[in-house]
């Protein structure tokens, strides 16, 4: 199953190790892990970073999305999503 984030991106259901609600968890640790995405250019920025409501981290990639963690979250555990 695919989720979509935003945008044009999808991603597989199956590459998601985190989903995190940027308004409710920004501090150094999720700053340090924007940067770090920045650092190894695998930050993926789908929207502007002033209207990012989710993080979502992959085995490889780290994606700001538009689109709140708990949509993220239900489509992630939804059994209609993308296939």
């Amino acid at each position: 199953m695919f989720i979509h984030l935003g945008s044009d991106r999808m991603i597989s259901a199956e590459e998601v190790v985190a989903i995190i609600n940027i308004d409710s968890y920004i501090n150094v640790s999720l700053k340090e892990i924007i940067e770090l995405g920045r650092a190894e250019k695998n930050l993926h920025l789908i929207c502007p970073m002033d209207r990012a409501k989710s993080l979502v981290i992959t085995d490889n990639q780290i994606y700001l999305s538009p689109i709140s963690s708990v949509t993220l979250y239900k489509r992630t555990h939804s059994k209609g999503g993308v296939q």
